[in-house]
C-alpha cells in the first residue's frame, strides 16, 4: 500500500508535494520524490517486502537513471530475478523487478509483471510510463492540464481546480508521452473455455475441485510474500472463512498462528460466525462490539476516505472501517475475502439467472467495474489506516481458472445453492454451519444496512430528494444516498461524481 503523485510536463513540485501530503494515510512508513528529466514523481509508501532499502522513489537500471514510484506487489519478482540475473538488483523490493524489465523492453515490461500494481518510471533520458493492473486492483486516477498529464493514487490528493477532469486510469493499461495510451493484456475469463461439452446438470470431474482448491492455496502463500506478519479480515462468511483455513494452515506449518479480526454490532451473526471459524482454526481471534451511535458517527469520515456516496459499498465500508482499524493495531498486511462472489455468482440477483451465457456476461461486467466498486472499498478502508489488503480471490490465476468453467455451474439450483464450486473444493476445511451459510453482505451480517438506512434516510426529506435527485446521472434513488451524496461533494468538492463513482444499480 502506498501513494502515487506523477506529474509530465510542466508540473509544479509544490503542487506534488501538497498532493503527497493528502496521501499521507496510505504511506506511514516514509515520503519521497524526485525530479526526473520532464517528469516529478513522488510517493508515500508503507514498506512490507523489502523494510530495509525499498524506500520510494526506487532507482535502477545500468546506469542508476531509471526511477519508479509504485503501489501494489509484483508477484512475480524472485522469478524474474532468476531469468535476469540477481546482479542487476539492489534491493529486495518486489517493484525493482519492473524497473530490470522497463530498461530492458520498455512498457512491454507490464505484459510480464504478475500481481496487482499501479506504477509510474520515469528516466533521465526522458522516457516514462504509467501503468495500471488489469483488474485495477490498485487504485490510480489522471487528469490533464494543458499539456502536463498528472497522476494519483486517490481522487483526494488532486487540488481542487483540478479535480472536475480527474478520471480513473484504466485498468489493464500503459500510458507513454509518445504512445499513449495503451493496453497491456485482455481481461481474463472473458470466453468461458472449459468442459463446454458437458451438460448443466452434469457433475463436474473431481479434478476441478482439485483445481481450484489448489489455485486458491498458490494464491494465498503469493500473498504471504513479505517480512511482514499477515492477518485475516474474518466476517464468517464462506468466502473469509476458506481465506482463514488456509492460512492458518500454511502458517501452522511454519509454527506461527494466524491472527484474525471480527466486528459486528452485539449478536450480529458475523461475530458469531467467526468464532465458530476462529476456533475450528486455532486463530488468535481479535474482535471489536460497535455500538448503533459508532457506526452513525463514522459515516461523515468513512464517505470522505471512501471517496463514494453508493449506499451498499458505505454499509460495508462501515463495517470495513472498524475491523481495519481493529487490525492495523497488530500487523500491516490483510488478507481479504473480496471476489469470490464476483467470480462465483455469490449475490443474490445472481440467482435471477436461468442460463448460462447471461450469467457469465453478468459476472464478467461485474469484474470489469470492481475497481470503482468493491475493489474501491477494500483499498480505501484499509488504505486510510495504514494497512495493505491481499485478495487471493483476484490473483489472476483463480480468475482465469474460474471464469474459464462453464457459468451453467454457477446456477442457483435446490441442489446447488450459490457458490457451492467453491464450496465443494473445500469440503472438511470448515465447519458445516459455516462453510455452507447463507450469503450475507457485510453490512447485512454485521447489522449495518438497517441501522445506516433508517438513521441517514431521517435526515433528508422527500421533497429535498425531489429537488436534487438528478445531480446526477443516474439520478439519486433515496434520501439515504442523498444524503451520503452531500458528505461526498464537502469532502471532495469539485469532482465530477458521474464518471468517478461506480454505484450498484441492483434493487
Amino acid at each position: 500500500m502506498s501513494g502515487v503523485v506523477a506529474g509530465y510536463g510542466a508540473f509544479d513540485p509544490a503542487m506534488g508535494r501538497r498532493m503527497l501530503e493528502r496521501l499521507a494515510h496510505r504511506g506511514p512508513d516514509g515520503s519521497g520524490s524526485q525530479g526526473v528529466g520532464r517528469a516529478w514523481i513522488g510517493s508515500r509508501y508503507l514498506t512490507i517486502t523489502d523494510p530495509v532499502s525499498g524506500n520510494q522513489p526506487l532507482w535502477g537500471g545500468r546506469d542508476r537513471d531509471l526511477w519508479l514510484v509504485g503501489d501494489g506487489t509484483v508477484q512475480n519478482h524472485r522469478r524474474i530475478r532468476q531469468t535476469v540475473g540477481g546482479d542487476r538488483f539492489t534491493t529486495e523490493s518486489d517493484l525493482e523487478a519492473a524497473i530490470v524489465l522497463f530498461e530492458d523492453v520498455g512498457p512491454g515490461a507490464f505484459e510480464r509483471l504478475w500481481g496487482s500494481y499501479a506504477l509510474v518510471i520515469a528516466a533521465g533520458d526522458g522516457r516514462f510510463a504509467v501503468a495500471r493492473d488489469v483488474l485495477g486492483l490498485c487504485p490510480l486516477y489522471w487528469a490533464t492540464r494543458d499539456d502536463t498529464v498528472i497522476f494519483a493514487s486517490e481522487l483526494k490528493a488532486f487540488d481542487e481546480d483540478l479535480r472536475p477532469s480527474v478520471r480513473p486510469f484504466p485498468p489493464g493499461h500503459h500510458w507513454t508521452p509518445e504512445g499513449g495510451l495503451s493496453p497491456i493484456r485482455r481481461f481474463p475469463g472473458t470466453v468461458p473455455v472449459l468442459l463446454q461439452s458437458r451438460a448443466e446438470d452434469e457433475e463436474p470431474p473431481a479434478w476441478v475441485f482439485d483445481a481450484l482448491r489448489e489455485t486458491l492455496v498458490r494464491a494465498v502463500d503469493r500473498s504471504l510474500s513479505g517480512q511482514q506478519p499477515p492477518g485475516v479480515l474474518l466476517s464468517g462468511g464462506v468466502d473469509s472463512s476458506i481465506i482463514t483455513a488456509i492460512t492458518a494452515r500454511r502458517l501452522g506449518a511454519d509454527g506461527r498462528r494466524l491472527k484474525t479480526f471480527a466486528v459486528g454490532l452485539e449478536d450480529s451473526t458475523d461475530l458469531t460466525a467467526a468464532r465458530v471459524v476462529a476456533d475450528h482454526c486455532g486463530t488468535e481471534h481479535h474482535e471489536l462490539i460497535y455500538t448503533a451511535d459508532d457506526a452513525i458517527e463514522a459515516v461523515p469520515r468513512v464517505v470522505a476516505g471512501l471517496e463514494s456516496f453508493d449506499p451498499t459499498l458505505v454499509h460495508s465500508a462501515v463495517p470495513n472501517y472498524f475491523v481495519s482499524r481493529l487490525a492495523a493495531r497488530h500487523v500491516k498486511v490483510i488478507l481479504v475475502g473480496e471476489g469470490a462472489d464476483e467470480l462465483f455468482a455469490g449475490y443474490s440477483h445472481y440467482g435471477e439467472h436461468s442460463g448460462g451465457p447471461e450469467l457469465h456476461a453478468d459476472l464478467l461486467e461485474t469484474l470489469q467495474g470492481m475497481h470503482i466498486g468493491g475493489l474501491q472499498r477494500v483499498d480505501r478502508v484499509a488504505g486510510a489506516l495504514g494497512v495493505e489488503p491481499r485478495l487471493p480471490f483476484l490473483d489472476l490465476d483463480m480468475v482465469e481458472l474460474a471464469m474459464a468453467l462453464p457459468p451453467e455451474w454457477k446456477l442457483v439450483r435446490p441442489d446447488r445453492p450459490a457458490k457451492w464450486l467453491l464450496r465443494r473444493s473445500f469440503d472438511g476445511w470448515l465447519p458445516d454451519e459455516v462453510l455452507w451459510r447463507r450469503k450475507e453482505q457485510f453490512g447485512e451480517g454485521t447489522g449495518m444496512n438497517e441501522v445506516l438506512s433508517h438513521h441517514f434516510g431521517r435526515t433528508v426529506g422527500a421533497d429535498e430528494l425531489a429537488a436534487e435527485a438528478g445531480r446526477v446521472r443516474p439520478p439519486l434513488r433515496t434520501r439515504e444516498e442523498l444524503a451520503y451524496y452531500r458528505m461526498f461533494m464537502a469532502a471532495l468538492h469539485g469532482v465530477d461524481a458521474e464518471t468517478t463513482v461506480g454505484r450498484f444499480t441492483e434493487a
